[in-house]
């Protein structure tokens, strides 16, 4: 009784401030308000363990049963004019040393990730004189330089359309009062409460109801440095004609994997169960991968008319994520969800097991590595896999703090190693790679002490600490 009173007390000394914010919205205001107030009312479903089933195959769709798309140019015309593609867009290339967004990052041939998803797009419009819509969901944090950016597109054969996600205010523990209000200004103050919030800021921005009268019906989510994300026609095609509300695209764990949300049967439903949601003397099961084999990619179809439904009835009641920070000295907490938790609330629900070649995020610099190198060409756009690699798995690859930013990982290389033979790399100190170089089996470089300098045409195979000394 007593958390409860408490909670209501600092709900009721939140609400008059936040009115006061004038740099958000009232949507913003009401739906960071309604965020809070769940937190505080400390509504959790807890997980009953014996309760959770394994998904059938009716539940989470293998791949390769999926009935294959049309051939008729005019029947997948049909089929993509249904279709609006939304990238999340509101990440900083800040972990990689980079400024602005994370999507302008070049990742092959001069080209950035949002240069790809543009020429995907376009090719598909061509190809089938369709017109299929890219839709960017920026943060506060994206927004003008994406805007800038996107006019470089003006002429492209393709729709684009930017809108922001929410912008809600950083609380401070100590007072529960919001940050901006303590006279933090400028940006730190404020955050974009994850990618959960994709569907009530569609619904908010119009965009939604633009593109429903237009007559299309699924959008496809995907993070924007995910490479493997394309459109499929086999998905597409399947959650149309099963009338499927929402599909999540997973795909086999690997040990690299091992925290990833993965997904369940509970209750005649199925849900998203993230490693948050898991008691502590169940995580070890959890990340088996023999009990929970697959894990989401992030990559999800979803009825548009059914967003609006369960926005409009304010029925997407996310698990919410706590995340403690620290701005200038204060600590702070926001609140965020995540779109795949969202799979609970939709009818007739379902998985897909993907092949691992739709899930190739780009997060450090040690995956754009591997998506520089000869384990990939690039076709109109789409990063397609090196046939001569026979291991279906990538190399590891592990670079010492040196290669951290981009800038200076890309300093060190003057050329990208060929990988196909690789099975795994680890490079600690100042190391320099020269052209030329062919890296096969385990391969581990350590510079012990000073400037290592591999040198052009070098063949490294199953070697460890090859190059000990100063060069």
């Amino acid at each position: 009784m007593a958390a409860a009173v408490a909670s209501d007390a600092k709900l009721e000394k939140l609400r008059p401030a936040v009115a006061s914010l004038d740099q958000i919205s009232e949507n913003e205001k009401t739906g960071f308000i309604n965020l809070v107030s769940r937190y505080l009312s400390g509504e959790a479903d807890q997980i009953e363990w014996s309760k959770i089933q394994t998904p059938t195959d009716e539940v989470v769709v293998p791949y390769d049963t999926l009935a294959p798309a049309p051939e008729d140019l005019e029947a997948t015309k049909k089929l993509l004019d249904k279709l609006v593609v939304l990238k999340l867009n509101g990440g900083l290339g800040t972990t990689m040393g980079c400024t602005g967004p994370k999507s302008v990052i070049e990742v092959r041939n001069g080209f950035t990730f949002l240069d790809l998803i543009v020429i995907q797009i376009e090719s598909l419009n061509k190809k089938y004189g369709c017109n299929v819509p890219l839709l960017l969901m920026n943060s506060f944090n994206t927004h003008e330089d994406t805007q800038k950016i996107v006019e470089k597109y003006s002429n492209s054969n393709i729709e684009i359309h930017t809108f922001n996600q929410s912008q809600y205010p950083r609380i401070v523990v100590e007072d529960f009062s919001p940050l901006p209000s303590k006279g933090v200004a400028g940006k730190d103050g404020w955050y974009p409460p994850g990618h959960g919030d994709v569907f009530p800021a569609l619904t908010n921005s119009g965009k939604l109801d633009a593109m429903l009268s237009k007559g299309k019906e699924y959008v496809f989510v995907a993070n924007s440095d995910n490479l493997g994300a394309v459109v499929d026609l086999k998905i597409l095609n399947h959650l149309i004609n099963n009338q499927n509300e929402y599909c999540m695209e997973v795909t086999p764990k690997t040990l690299a994997d091992v925290k990833g949300g993965t997904l369940i049967s509970y209750e005649g439903r199925v849900q998203l169960l993230e490693i948050a949601q898991v008691p502590d003397e169940h995580v070890s099961e959890f990340k088996s991968i023999e009990k929970f084999k697959i894990f989401n990619t992030n990559n999800l179809w979803v009825n548009l008319k059914a967003i609006k439904r369960l926005v409009e009835a304010d029925a997407l009641k996310m698990e919410i994520i706590p995340n403690p920070k620290e701005v200038e000295g204060i600590k702070v907490l926001q609140l965020e969800t995540a779109a795949g938790a969202a799979i609970r609330f939709f009818d007739n629900a379902i998985g897909s097991n993907v092949p691992r070649s739709r899930f190739l995020p780009v997060k450090a610099t040690s995956d754009l590595l591997l998506v520089q190198s000869d384990l990939y060409t690039l076709v109109d756009g789409f990063v397609i896999r090196n046939p001569a690699r026979t291991n279906p798995a990538n190399p590891s690859v592990e670079l010492g703090p040196e290669f951290k930013k981009v800038g200076n990982f890309l300093s060190r290389f003057k050329s990208i190693p060929s990988i196909v033979e690789l099975d795994s790399l680890k490079v600690s100190g100042d190391v320099w790679f020269g052209a030329g170089i062919i890296l096969k089996g385990k391969v581990t470089i350590t510079a012990k002490a000073g400037k290592l300098e591999i040198p052009d045409g070098a063949v490294i195979e199953n070697k460890v600490d090859k190059f000990q000394t100063s060069i």
